[in-house]
């Protein structure tokens, strides 16, 4: 099975999100038990059928090598690299 490593699934559950119905399962750290986003296995919607399968991590709930800091200075590099062209 190819996904996310490191997490646990939670149990099924349907629910209405912005993109409409979906069974979902939220996905747990292996580590501290925390929640960190949730897996996808059924949309019930035509149009939503691709993310069947897939894992959403929520950003703000994963660290990088520097901490809860990492996406800031992560992203303040991109951006400066960006706007400067190279």
């Amino acid at each position: 099975m190819i996904g996310s490593v490191n997490v646990s699934v939670g149990q099924k559950e349907d629910r209405l999100m912005m993109t409409g119905m979906h069974t979902v399962a939220d996905i747990f750290c292996i580590g501290c038990g925390s929640i960190m986003g949730w897996k996808y296995f059924v949309a019930h919607e035509r149009n939503q059928k691709y993310k069947e399968g897939k894992f959403i991590l929520e950003r703000c709930r994963v660290l990088g090598p520097d901490g809860p800091n990492y996406w800031v200075n992560h992203e303040a590099q991109v951006s400066g690299s960006d706007a400067q062209g190279t």
